[in-house]
């Protein structure tokens, strides 16, 4: 009579350890996302359920469409004509001058000191935002900003004749495009270094010019990464506050001073489900644009792996 083997017997044993270990390795790996859901759900989901909840209550806690009717009125349409206007308009500046800047480093080298200088200045800058922001332009370009002062007696030129043009939408366009611009070298800086040098060639060699290689290879390639690029700088652009409110003193010509004026005004009090409509406002804008940045990005990634 034949002896059983264990060879039978030792599989399942084994086939059940790796489950065992597979299984402590997927709970270890959610352990580590923990931090992050926790981050995202403080930071983003309960803001959001608030801001839809106080959008459609009254101030008496009550179910009402008072507020979202309110969004119609005429200051507050102004306020999100500014407020988008204002983003496209430094997105587009941004984009442009940008991409620019993103060549130039480029064409310099992958391990160039231009490059790497560049791109650090650039990861500081597009982080240099709200109130330090604009005490640097009030101090540079204000009322008393050594360019100023060095302008109007060294020259006789007064940059301030037309208005006070920096504490309005205007001089919010030049803020704002000082950190768009770097912003837009790094996400766009990507698109660039996915280009092959090895396409330019092939046109070359096939007799096509460089403004043929640029119209028809390059242009198509990159543009939906530009595009994509640029909504993501509207999206910066039309959710910052911090250097809009320390800037401008006077007014809320845009929709975060607006929300700001409803939530804190001791004028017009009961008006803080109001400020939480205009915030649903954004919020719906905002999610609009990163679903749009969204399909510009896998499209790009296509070519780009």
């Amino acid at each position: 009579m034949t002896a059983p083997t264990t060879g039978t017997l030792e599989a399942p044993t084994t086939t059940g350890v790796r489950g065992g270990r597979r299984h402590r390795s997927r709970i270890r790996d959610l352990l580590g996302v923990v931090p992050f859901f926790v981050y995202v759900a403080v930071f983003l989901f309960i803001p959001t359920i608030v801001v839809v909840v106080g959008a459609f209550a009254g101030d008496d806690g009550r179910p009402t469409l008072e507020n979202i009717s309110a969004l119609a009125d005429d200051y507050i349409v102004e306020a999100f004509v500014r407020s988008i206007t204002l983003s496209a308009v430094t997105a587009i500046l941004g984009a442009v001058i940008g991409a620019l800047v993103a060549y130039a480093v480029v064409t310099a080298g992958p391990d160039s000191l231009v490059r790497r200088l560049v791109t650090s200045a650039c990861g500081v800058l597009a982080q240099f935002g709200g109130v330090t922001l604009a005490f640097a332009f009030i101090a540079t370009i204000g009322f008393s900003g050594f360019v100023t002062v060095f302008l109007k007696d060294s020259l006789g030129i007064d940059i301030f004749s037309g208005g006070m043009w920096l504490f309005d939408l205007p001089g919010l366009v030049l803020v704002y495009t000082y950190f768009q611009i770097p912003l837009m070298v790094i996400v766009f800086l990507p698109a660039l270094d996915g280009v092959r040098p090895q396409w330019r060639e092939a046109t070359e060699s096939l007799g096509g010019s460089t403004f043929y290689y640029w119209r028809r290879v390059a242009a198509p390639l990159l543009a939906p990464a530009f595009i994509g690029s640029t909504l993501l700088l509207f999206a910066n652009a039309f959710s910052a506050y911090a250097t809009a409110a320390a800037l401008v003193s006077q007014g809320s010509p845009i929709v975060p001073l607006q929300i700001r004026s409803a939530l804190t005004s001791e004028v017009l009090l009961g008006r803080e489900n109001l400020g939480k409509a205009m915030a649903l406002g954004m919020v719906l804008v905002v999610a609009l644009v990163m679903w749009l940045y969204g399909l510009l990005q896998r499209r790009t990634s296509r070519w780009l792996d």
